[in-house]
């Protein structure tokens, strides 16, 4: 970006896709600055503060969505001073107006319709006090159907022509994320992706084939591994992610490494992702990441051992189950 150097970003710089973005590979998204009751009850200045820590230790990926909360407003507030530094990624067909910390996600309220993609559109736009947007993402994971027919991709293609927004993309899964590996209208594909949820794995060999920016989300399971399983990976049931780190018997494999920095090396081993995204609002934990992401992938002998005892454990490519929504994150 413009005062950011490469060299500095966080896990190393990478090249979005085509979207002709450099990007760290190690992103912030900021579900986690969604004020009391959804996340910790930070006060401004504090979320503020931190805001500006995340970009200054190297990372320029941040990731939100009319959906967290007071996420928007804040960043706007901590970073319109340095947009130049910052790659912003936010959500649409979410439900437009609502105010400070009033609680909509967990209910997974989305409207897809051209109008209410544009009015999301303008309102993050005021939220997060800039003039476009480097990406927006469709919410909610909806059907192509449904996206082609309330007019959605119509009415992104309208912002992004008006220089409102600079690319386009969707956060999905599959199934129904096979739909999007091949259109031309979405550039950047965001999907839940770690060793203890591998569903997507293949999709994401295939949607970098086809040329899409790859960001990947849960890439730590919510800090459950590290938090002896208090909470658990969103769109897993209870006790799945501990059973299945168990039965591969991944404390094994770790060497001295952490679990969560298992968890961010193994992601960022894959060569298909191009950001893998964390999410806290505690500094000595944003702190570690950096750091774990600073030593690069796993050795290819660890990878591999790790994919092999993980398949037999139920962690493997495929379609597999997906609860929507999650627990409220362990603080």
């Amino acid at each position: 970006m413009d005062t950011v150097s490469a060299t500095v970003l966080a896990g190393g710089a990478r090249k979005m896709g085509k979207t002709g973005l450099v990007v760290s590979r190690l992103g912030y998204g900021a579900m986690e600055l969604a004020g009391a009751p959804q996340a910790r009850d930070l006060s401004e200045n504090e979320a503020i503060n931190f805001i500006n820590r995340i970009v200054d230790v190297g990372i320029n990926y941040i990731d939100t969505s009319i959906d967290y909360g007071l996420s928007e407003r804040l960043i706007g507030k901590a970073l319109e001073h340095r947009r130049g530094d910052v790659i912003l990624a936010t959500k649409c067909g979410c439900k437009v107006g609502v105010e400070g910390t009033e609680k909509h996600h967990g209910g997974e309220s989305h409207t897809f319709t051209g109008e209410n993609v544009t009015a999301g559109i303008e309102q993050s736009l005021r939220r997060l006090r800039t003039d476009h947007l480097d990406v927006v993402q469709v919410h909610g994971s909806p059907t192509r159907q449904q996206l082609e027919d309330g007019g959605v991709i119509e009415a992104m293609l309208r912002a992004k022509q008006a220089g409102k927004v600079r690319q386009l993309g969707i956060s999905a899964r599959l199934p129904k994320l096979t739909e999007f590996i091949e259109v031309d209208y979405f550039s950047v594909v965001q999907v839940p992706y770690s060793p203890l949820q591998r569903n997507n794995e293949e999709a994401i060999a295939q949607l970098r084939k086809s040329g899409k920016a790859v960001i990947c989300r849960g890439v730590t399971g919510r800090g459950a591994p590290a938090k002896n399983w208090a909470t658990r990976p969103i769109g897993t049931a209870d006790g799945e992610a501990r059973d299945i780190w168990e039965k591969a018997k991944l404390d094994e494999l770790l060497d001295g490494m952490s679990r969560i920095e298992f968890m961010i090396r193994y992601v960022l081993s894959n060569d298909d992702v191009d950001v893998a995204i964390v999410a806290t609002t505690d500094a000595s934990h944003l702190a570690a990441n950096i750091g774990y992401a600073g030593k690069g992938p796993l050795d290819s002998k660890r990878l591999e051992e790790a994919k092999r005892r993980l398949t037999a454990a139920g962690s493997a490519p495929g379609e597999g189950k997906y609860r929507g929504g999650g627990p409220t994150p362990v603080l």
